[in-house]
């Protein structure tokens, strides 16, 4: 049988540096800091992500353009000609240009057939639904002195429609969340490592060059003196014997 020499067993485990234990105590050591900077950063996240996050809503309305249209392509590019665009602004009193409206509206054949969708997207659900019944009701009777075409019908009219379609939930605050843990275990570690005072026994035998047989544990002095309370008095009690 092999005997194991425990100086050359201690010379081979040296570099064995996963330690669980040595792990935890760190941990446990600078759990305020820890949670201190998640604290920061979970709501610096949380307020970063509340003003800068703009919210877009977006709703729909359809018409139906009629068999006798000359070309379906060009009456959905007139839906947003800019004379149709300035009297929506004009009749909505929007403080913005006939462009401006233009850019949030768009136009989509609906499956090759005859009826278009107007989509309108923007911050405001209730503005983006009245853009749209607007742009679908000027254009129906606009049509008619641009093109002399009068067969167009309103189908189905927008509604606002309250759920944004860019709205990113708490993925920037989970972020910010796991930035403040992973920022709080390595400054944890980081000043663990620049803490000069020996903390373990495998610190003792590197410098020292002999193994550990022993160590004090550390002693509670409130546990001790519980525990010393508890105690059962020890009474002495002393007894005469008569010598004859």
């Amino acid at each position: 049988m092999t005997r194991i020499n425990p100086v050359n067993y201690i010379e081979n485990t040296k570099g064995k540096d996963i330690n669980l234990k040595e792990y935890y105590e760190v941990i446990k050591k600078r759990i305020l800091l820890i949670v201190a900077l998640i604290i920061i950063a979970t709501t610096a996240g949380y307020f970063y992500n509340s003003q800068n996050e703009v919210l877009l809503y977006q709703t729909s309305t359809r018409i139906i353009i009629g068999p006798e249209a000359p070309d379906m392509q060009t009456l959905m590019v007139m839906i947003k000609d800019p004379i149709i665009m300035e009297k929506v602004r004009d009749e909505l009193q929007l403080d913005r240009s006939a462009s401006g409206i233009a850019g949030s509206i768009a136009a989509n054949r609906i499956d090759e057939s005859r009826i278009v969708e107007i989509l309108v997207t923007d911050t405001d659900p209730y503005l983006a639904a009245d853009i749209a019944n607007a742009t679908a009701r000027i254009y129906k009777s606009e049509i008619v002195n641009l093109l002399a075409f009068e067969d167009v019908q309103l189908l189905s009219p927008a509604a606002a429609n309250p759920s944004p379609i860019n709205e990113t939930g708490n993925r920037f605050v989970i972020f910010a969340f796991v930035f403040g843990l992973l920022l709080g275990l390595g400054l944890a570690f980081l000043l663990d490592s620049l803490d000069g005072t020996i903390k373990r026994e495998r610190e003792v035998e590197e410098i020292l060059g002999v193994p550990v047989i022993g160590v004090i544990s550390n002693m509670n002095k409130k546990k001790f003196i519980k525990q010393r309370n508890k105690q059962p008095d020890l009474k002495l009690r002393g007894e005469t014997v008569d010598l004859k």
